[in-house]
């Protein structure tokens, strides 16, 4: 693992700083980076997606740990640093792009590249990386409902998506990545993260997190597409009363004339709001609208 003084070196000999429009803030604690490493307990029989690798040093741990690792970085000159970091470890594919095509589709080179490794490795598909801030709420709401299927995530974002992950129906940071984590795995606060443990020092804090998908939770949902479509709808609206929010769903739904009954199914009160509606709610609607739909 790299020290402060090797990162800057790294950028110096490519003439580059800090991108802070890019969440460029390096994380130079070396007790940190194996702290999220053991509590991964990356094996050779696991595929690692990395979004944001910065100079390489958690990339370095994580290719001599996993059975294969595909990384995605948007800055030219971080991919030219990492490439010579990472010289010679054949298991590594690096893409120069962004990690998601558009709000809602990740990179496809990047996916196309782990539905083929999860053929080629028995053990788990997992998101490991130090986010950038920017795009961390939108590439994890992505990869829960996404083809190849992530089985766990282990990751360092500032402490509002931490608390936008874990938080309860009716909290504030309530919104569509809780319910769509929740719904589908279970999610934990495994350190909260000072900016002094950052260079340059960010102006707000951070939390490692863990995501581990929960199989029994999945196999209740029908369709992960129109639960995601579903829960756009109303949190769309999140201080609006769930049957005022009907008349703003898609046109695929809009043939949908028995709200109340759909309502009733998922134990929902028509009257309440969308940020009181818990996950499992939105699974039983989501799923009632999959079957009216058949």
């Amino acid at each position: 693992m790299q020290t402060k003084q090797e990162i800057q070196a790294l950028l110096a000999g490519v003439a580059a700083v800090p991108n802070h429009r890019l969440g460029q803030n390096f994380l130079i604690d070396k007790n940190l980076l194996e702290f999220l490493l053991q509590q991964a307990s990356v094996t050779a029989d696991d595929i690692v997606f990395e979004v944001g690798c910065g100079t390489g040093t958690l990339s370095q741990d994580l290719s001599e740990r996993a059975g294969a690792v595909v990384i995605v970085e948007y800055d030219r000159l971080m991919c030219r640093i990492t490439a010579g970091v990472l010289a010679g470890r054949e298991n590594v594919t690096m893409i120069n792009a962004d990690a998601l095509d558009n709000k809602n589709k990740v990179n496809l080179e990047a996916m196309q590249r782990l539905a083929a490794l999860r053929r080629q490795f028995k053990g788990r598909l997992m998101l490991i990386a130090n986010l950038p801030y920017q795009i961390a709420a939108s590439l994890m709401c992505n990869l829960v409902t996404a083809e190849p299927v992530f089985d766990a995530m282990y990751i360092t974002v500032q402490k509002e998506v931490a608390q936008r992950m874990s938080a309860g129906a009716g909290d504030k940071h309530y919104g569509i990545l809780s319910i769509l984590m929740q719904a589908a795995g279970n999610v934990k606060l495994l350190r909260k993260l000072g900016p002094d443990v950052f260079w340059p020092a960010p102006k707000v804090e951070s939390a490692m997190v863990s995501y581990v998908r929960d199989e029994g939770k999945c196999s209740l949902i029908e369709n992960p597409d129109i639960l995601k479509r579903l829960i756009s709808v109303f949190m769309g609206h999140r201080r609006k009363m769930m049957k005022a929010c009907v008349k703003f769903v898609p046109e695929e739904f809009s043939g949908i004339n028995e709200w109340d009954s759909l309502f009733e199914t998922a134990r929902i009160n028509p009257q309440d709001r969308p940020e009181k509606v818990r996950p499992e709610q939105y699974v039983e609607l989501a799923n009632a609208v999959s079957q009216r739909l058949k």
